[in-house]
């Protein structure tokens, strides 16, 4: 999972010979900045923040399971039982149709995790429960949460968690930008080499992976750091310009029906009908 409510911070004024200052952030913004600058601005730029849409159904549901799968940790007797309690228990109701869609959806995912624990059979802890991770790589710095990051036979792997509909592939374990640059945080923190990152999708039971190596690893901090300097360069000319600035085009399709901002921007209200708080839940 990626780190949420990062704030912009005033800008040191430079002086000859000074070096560049560090531009920080998640995975979660820099894919922010890349999928839709509009977006980014608003997030991440505008002050006041503007407001947006209420939580939807998905995000709660997956920020329960998330949240039971961290809790199930330090339960005195770690069953696969005890993991669908704590789905009850950490339920979140909020975005959906009505209580029986959401009764029927608490249910759903209190057998997924079961059935996903089962599965997974007994396990030692893990080295990091929601670890929050970083690195500095010249004048780029990266932060954010890593749901579980396990030690399997002296190997360290990154351990994402999904809920959503759709099962993820190795492929998609391969491409992603933020498995790649945990890793890098870890093996810089860890002083240890991290190859193996994993997708768990929850619902299906599914493990999507993929074997890192050292350049694929450098090749994704390389992308970070292109996105980066685009951001970096949007973000100077805001502070010239503020909302007025033309580097914050909206990107508009399909997705514009679920943006949470969608609010504050005519361009993606025109690109797509608004999504109902529990679309992405419905067959």
């Amino acid at each position: 999972m990626t780190t949420t409510g990062e704030q912009a911070r005033p800008q040191q004024a430079a002086f000859p010979g000074m070096p560049e200052p560090l531009w920080g952030g998640s995975p979660s913004k820099l894919l922010t900045f890349l999928d839709c600058p509009r977006r980014y601005r608003m997030a991440y730029l505008d002050r006041p923040r503007p407001a947006a849409r209420p939580q939807r159904a998905h995000t709660s549901l997956g920020i329960a399971v998330h949240n039971a799968l961290r809790d199930w940790w330090d339960q005195p007797e770690r069953t696969p039982q005890a993991g669908g309690r704590l789905v009850a228990r950490a339920w979140i109701d909020v975005g959906f149709r009505d209580a029986a869609q959401s009764a029927a959806w608490r249910g759903r995912m209190r057998e997924a995790v079961t059935g996903y624990l089962e599965r997974s059979g007994p396990q030692a802890r893990p080295v990091g429960i929601e670890r929050t991770v970083s690195f500095v790589s010249d004048d780029l710095r990266v932060q954010g949460r890593v749901d579980r990051l396990d030690d399997r036979d002296g190997e360290l792997v990154v351990v994402d968690y999904k809920t959503s509909r759709q099962v993820p592939t190795d492929d998609d374990a391969r491409t992603s930008l933020p498995l790649a640059l945990y890793a890098a945080a870890v093996w810089k923190m860890f002083r240890r080499p991290v190859r193996r990152v994993e997708l768990h999708h929850v619902p299906s039971g599914t493990v999507a992976a993929h074997e890192h190596t050292g350049e694929s690893v450098g090749r994704h901090v390389e992308r970070a750091r292109s996105i980066m300097r685009d951001a970096r360069r949007a973000d100077a000319d805001f502070a010239r310009h503020g909302a007025d600035s033309s580097m914050f085009p909206a990107v508009t399709g399909p997705l514009c029906g679920w943006c949470d901002l969608r609010a504050h921007c005519p361009e993606g209200q025109a690109a797509a009908p608004e999504k109902a708080d529990w679309a992405a839940l419905e067959d």
